[in-house]
């Protein structure tokens, strides 16, 4: 990336996973890219992410990120706006499993990668239709 702006690189970071593109990913995160989830779940390393933006956007094809606002200050970036997909069942993306939350993001950049990706969001509604559908998670 040769933009060493830490909004681009965030901003960056979002496009790709719209894109649902992982190797995009991986390239944006540092070797020891940190993530953070809405439950406070901690996984490191980039090896480790593209398993798991795997698997998320497996069970959410359509998953999207809306930034509507974004503050920095250094290298740290704070987003704020919406998270939507659609839970997946037998690879079809039934209306009623779609959920959409307003959500907030902090990336930590460094020397042009992210360093650190957390989300701060209820799920709640996301993980509800996902135990509706206990059999067919992932498929």
């Amino acid at each position: 990336m040769n933009s060493q702006n830490p909004v681009d690189v965030a901003m960056a970071f979002v496009t790709k996973i719209n894109e649902h593109d992982v190797d995009g990913l991986v390239a944006l995160m540092t070797p020891d890219h940190v993530f953070v989830d809405a439950l406070n779940a901690t996984f490191r390393g980039a090896d480790q992410m593209r398993q798991g933006w795997k698997g998320y956007f497996a069970m959410f094809p359509d998953y999207a990120i809306e930034v509507i606002d974004e503050l920095d200050r250094g290298n740290l970036v704070a987003m704020f706006g919406k998270a939507r997909g659609t839970f997946a069942v037998n690879g079809l993306l039934p209306r009623e499993n779609f959920w959409e939350i307003p959500a907030a993001w902090k990336a930590v950049v460094k020397d042009g990668l992210v360093a650190e990706w957390r989300v701060y969001c209820d799920n709640d509604p996301a993980r509800k239709i996902m135990a509706a559908n206990p059999a067919k998670a992932g498929s």
